[in-house]
């Protein structure tokens, strides 16, 4: 696969500090060994946000959620949550935030109200505090009517929503969720980002999420911190780091057969500023004009006696950003990841 290593890039522009930050991380750093699994990382999180940590398994996202959440140690630089060190005052921010893990926590044969509950109780959330927000959470979350139901007898989906509402439970100032939707249907996924689009707007949550969703990541965040091997590469909203990447728009082309040439070919067009080979005869085509690029390639296969079987303009997408930044696409490193066997010998 082509990347775009080889373009230059739009260098990150400093962020400017947020007068009232929910989350200031300061040149965080872990390290385990001689392994650096987070890099000197700077970012800060508004009240009220919605941000995001877009990047592949094994990226640093998920460290630098453990860090922030006291649940791992910081090996440098600090991470201030609602105000608080997370290194000097772990249990006040513990008592600050929700988290939502990865993994399924909730006890199975447990009813939806029986984990709720017990959950309040870890917080030391008054008896009648306590019934209210059992209440309401499930309201928001729309688990009412099965809160006397046994968690496992619960939709993957369901389950889901479960978690969510058991780390709201407390009432916290500030929501982690990592990979809110891994492992859901598209319908069950969609369904948990209208559900937290709401919660903020209802219970006024600053939330942090991980994933490596493009859709998930742009149909959410007000702004986007892409995370690889470690390091932050790029921090904007959604449309600021689309338009960071030269090339408005992207014309996708298939050809009915795959020939060494064509990759030289489309970058010798007027205002193409990259190629990305997809598969066989498949080009994703970065151009600042994208009428005229489609227009050059239908000349382009007529003049060469070749077939077109597939011809359509999008405008840049995440997927491109991602790219852009780290010389690779996002999907395939999921591929690897879930695919990739370890040789003899290594860990």
């Amino acid at each position: 696969m082509d990347t775009a290593q080889n373009q230059s890039k739009t260098p990150r522009a400093a962020t400017p500090a947020i007068k009232t930050a929910a989350i200031k991380v300061e040149k965080i750093v872990k390290r385990y060994g001689d392994f650096e699994a987070v890099k000197g990382v700077d970012f800060e999180v508004a009240d009220g946000e919605i941000f995001g940590l877009l990047g592949p398994n094994g990226a640093g996202k998920s460290t630098l959620i453990r860090m922030m959440t006291t649940l791992i140690p910081i090996t440098a630089g600090r991470a201030l949550i609602g105000g608080r060190d997370v290194s000097k005052e772990p249990n006040a921010v513990r008592n600050l935030i929700g988290v939502i893990p990865q993994a399924l926590t909730s006890d199975i044969d447990l009813t939806v109200e029986e984990n709720l509950s017990i959950y309040a109780k870890l917080y030391s959330v008054p008896r009648a505090i306590r019934e209210k927000n059992i209440a309401e959470v499930l309201e928001a979350v729309d688990l009412t009517k099965w809160r006397g139901a046994q968690t496992k007898t619960l939709s993957g989906g369901m389950r889901r929503r479960l978690e969510i509402a058991r780390g709201l439970v407390h009432n916290p100032q500030i929501f982690f969720l990592d990979e809110p939707t891994t492992g859901l249907d598209p319908v069950s996924r969609i369904a948990v980002w209208e559900m937290l689009n709401n919660l903020k707007k209802t219970r006024n949550l600053t939330m942090l999420l991980t994933t490596h969703y493009m859709e998930e990541a742009d149909r959410l965040c007000d702004r986007i911190a892409i995370v690889d091997h470690g390091t932050l590469v790029a921090l904007d909203t959604p449309v600021g780091l689309k338009q960071s990447v030269p090339g408005s728009d992207v014309v996708e082309v298939r050809f009915n057969r795959e020939d060494d040439q064509w990759m030289e070919r489309l970058r010798a067009l007027a205002s193409v500023t990259d190629v990305q080979s997809q598969s066989a005869g498949v080009y994703r085509v970065l151009t600042s004009n994208g009428s005229q690029t489609t227009t050059q390639l239908v000349e382009m296969a007529s003049r060469l006696g070749e077939q077109l079987t597939s011809l359509s303009v999008q405008n840049t997408s995440l997927d491109d950003v991602f790219v852009h930044y780290t010389g690779r696409q996002l999907r395939d490193e999921q591929v690897k990841h879930v695919f990739s066997m370890p040789r003899k010998g290594e860990m």
